[in-house]
């Protein structure tokens, strides 16, 4: 058994950056290792209405990459139809979303599983609610943090900004990630250069623009590895 956190959470630098795609990845590597792995979407806006319910296509490609099985409702607790901000959805159908909550299902997850990989949703200060933002949530977890960041101009700032944010509230960092959204990016050898340099470090992988499934492992794989290195330094 590996010693350390047990769960990592998935942040970006905007919403749409690949969160889904990095987290996935990295879901699938660590179950290639062996490892029981459950996943956790808390909160979904941007879902739609199957007949068991309200299902977010992010967490139900989490899910099928798991090897731990959950309820749905487990995985994603904070379910909305509406593809906006979590606090509006939640205002219009009057359900608030309740950290509480999502902290019993996190720990039964965790209660099955050798790591539990959550993804946020929007970047690090999406409000959640009037007074919370994605922050209070991964802070109320205790588990460290995987940025990802978006490979496209202003991906410099939003980076730096996402980094002195998850620090200053007091978050554990796990490393951050590239993700290439731009194939027509110009200056990208310069701004991942610029990158390891304000980030301090260099990212635990780049995954190329649109990957395939095998240069999506392979990140993931990467990313694995430098987590699982962590955890077991501990």
């Amino acid at each position: 058994m590996t010693h350390g956190p047990r769960g990592i959470f998935v942040t970006g630098t905007d919403t749409g950056v690949g969160k889904t795609l990095v987290a996935v990845s990295l879901v699938r590597a660590l179950v290639r290792r062996g490892l029981r792995v459950s996943v956790m979407k808390p909160i979904a806006s941007g879902s739609e209405q199957t007949p068991l319910g309200l299902r977010n296509a992010d967490a139900l490609a989490l899910a099928q990459a798991a090897n731990v099985p959950a309820s749905y409702e487990v995985v994603n607790p904070y379910c909305y139809a509406p593809a906006i901000s979590p606090h509006i959805a939640a205002k219009e159908v009057n359900l608030p979303v309740d950290l509480r909550v999502i902290g019993q299902c996190f720990r039964s997850l965790q209660a099955a599983a050798d790591l539990v990989v959550v993804e946020g949703a929007g970047g690090w200060h999406a409000p959640i609610s009037d007074a919370q933002t994605m922050e209070d949530l991964a802070l109320s977890l205790d588990i460290p943090v995987l940025l990802v960041v978006a490979m496209r101009l202003g991906c410099l700032n939003h980076a730096l900004l996402s980094r002195r944010a998850i620090e200053r509230g007091g978050a554990r960092t796990a490393g951050w990630v590239a993700n290439e959204l731009d194939p027509a990016f110009e200056r990208r050898n310069e701004n991942l250069e610029s990158l390891f340099s304000l980030l301090d470090r260099a990212p635990l992988a780049v995954l190329p623009f649109q990957p395939d499934e095998d240069a999506a492992l392979a990140a993931g794989e990467h990313i694995a590895r430098e987590i699982l290195s962590a955890r077991t330094a501990v």
